[in-house]
């Protein structure tokens, strides 16, 4: 028994509460795709937690515990796995890299990102992450000075990604500067098609397929064509610097030193006894790409949305960011992006009230007992996140929107001139020793977007706030962001 259980009468899951579903369906019926884990808030604050509903036959278990969640997540990889249906899917896309691979493979690939995802790393990178800024920035003023109406989730996606590419693979595919670039439009596929296929009641498309999974395999298959030709074109480049170096000092040390993450792990995977496959190269690859892309953008879209409707609010994170800015359009060194924690709490704040991963899903490697409830090994175990950060014992105020409570000064007042602010209740990046690697360079990037945006537009939403929804592809993305841009 660990330290997260409590000697009570112990329980099984099926005495613990449970919404009224079906037979043989369960509750799959009332769990649309789109808008799940709204309902699975719902019954949390209907029934309590912790409570259980099924897939099917399959029972899930639902909590709301932040000390839980730490617990659960502090005995990763050891005593507990990420939900087995996403890892059994991700290995059908070839995509089973550092986010979802368990075991004793996890380690060895941990290193070499955090290596690549490291702050010496990303703050050599700075000029880079500056660039693709100013791209962004050139776009937006197009789009202004045409006054044509902005999809700020996609444009967002595009910096994700071009951004993601040039740190960890040496190429920037900059589709910002190319309307139709395939691999966006083809990585924008996976997420929705892996929610659908963890949520079917059964691997349907083992046995047919449907016009949608037929384009889907299509994309697939065209994605791991480009992620081939990214290896084949950094190994010639590894080949030719190598010999180039071999020229230089004949008597030297020639190793040639890893630029990025994809040389890096290209290295490791061609030393000998490495026991490393293209195959496992290539799934984090694609594993870095798509949530590169992702969950970055999606934070920043949803700040867009309280900075978007609130004129008081943008005009004083313009006023910091042009006093960081000065008179460039984008922040010009990471020693004055560190000055922007007005533009990081901003998009923080929206992801409490909005976050882009509402629960974090789990099994246990053995038989536990939490909360007095035995769970077998291999129990699914759904943490909602939400409802914690929603809490005025962890939050003061919690249903207002208010990034002061995330500045430095703020959290450092007594907390009775400040109220709760626990910080262990967010989660976005998780905890435990499989906490989220690339959480530094989502925040370079969200000063980054944030500032420029803000010193150099005015933002207006081009639709009625309420008919902004969350909608649910894996990670919980808002439904339209539109916006119009005027220049400063």
């Amino acid at each position: 028994m660990n330290a997260a259980s409590i000697n009570t009468s112990l329980r099984e899951i099926d005495d613990l509460p449970s919404p009224r579903g079906l037979p043989l369906l369960g509750n799959l019926h009332q769990l649309p795709p789109a808008t799940h884990h709204l309902t699975l808030e719902r019954w949390a604050a209907e029934l309590g937690t912790p409570y259980v509903f099924r897939f099917g036959t399959t029972p899930v278990t639902v909590w709301n515990d932040i000390e839980l969640s730490h617990a659960v997540m502090r005995e990763r990889p050891h005593r507990y796995r990420r939900y087995a249906p996403i890892e059994n899917i991700l290995k059908e896309f070839g995509c089973n890299g550092l986010f979802s691979v368990e075991g004793a493979a996890w380690e060895p690939q941990r290193r070499l990102v955090m290596q690549a995802l490291s702050i010496p790393h990303i703050k050599a990178f700075y000029p880079t992450l500056a660039a693709i800024t100013e791209r962004l920035r050139r776009r937006w003023e197009a789009a202004a000075r045409e006054t044509r109406v902005v999809d700020m989730t996609d444009d967002l996606k595009r910096f994700t990604v071009d951004v993601t590419s040039a740190l960890a693979f040496g190429e920037d595919p900059n589709t910002l500067e190319n309307e139709r670039v395939l691999i966006q439009e083809q990585l924008a596929m996976l997420l929705p098609m892996l929610m659908a296929r963890v949520n079917a009641p059964f691997a349907y498309w083992h046995y047919v397929k449907f016009p949608r999974d037929r384009k889907f395999d299509q994309a697939l298959i065209d994605v791991h064509r480009h992620i081939r030709e990214l290896m084949a074109r950094a190994r010639a480049r590894m080949r030719e610097e190598a010999a180039a170096e071999a020229c230089a000092t004949p008597l030297g040390d020639t190793a040639h030193a890893p630029r990025n993450l994809l040389e890096a792990m290209l290295a490791l995977r061609d030393a000998p006894g490495s026991g490393i496959t293209d195959d496992e190269v290539a799934a984090n690859v694609l594993t870095m790409l798509v949530a590169g892309e992702e969950t970055t953008a999606t934070s920043i879209a949803w700040a867009l949305l309280f900075l978007g409707s609130d004129d008081a609010l943008q005009t004083r994170v313009a006023t910091s960011a042009r006093r960081v800015l000065g008179g460039s359009t984008v922040c010009p060194s990471y020693g004055a992006m560190r000055e922007l924690d007005l533009c990081e709490a901003v998009c923080t704040e929206a992801s409490r009230l909005h976050p882009v991963a509402p629960y974090l899903s789990f099994e246990p490697l053995e038989e536990v007992r939490l909360q007095g409830v035995r769970l077998p090994a291999g129990t699914k175990m759904f943490m909602l996140n939400r409802p914690a950060m929603m809490d005025p014992n962890n939050y003061a105020d919690p249903e207002h929107y208010d990034p002061d409570r995330w500045l430095h000064d703020h959290r450092h007042e007594s907390a009775s001139q400040r109220g709760a602010h626990e910080p262990r209740a967010y989660l976005q990046f998780g905890a435990g020793p499989r906490v989220c690697p690339g959480r530094h360079l989502a925040a370079v990037e969200m000063r980054l977007v944030v500032s420029m945006l803000t010193a150099n537009f005015t933002a207006q939403l081009a639709t009625n706030p309420a008919d902004i929804r969350e909608i649910c592809t894996f990670t919980a993305v808002p439904s339209a962001m539109p916006m119009r841009l005027a220049l400063r």
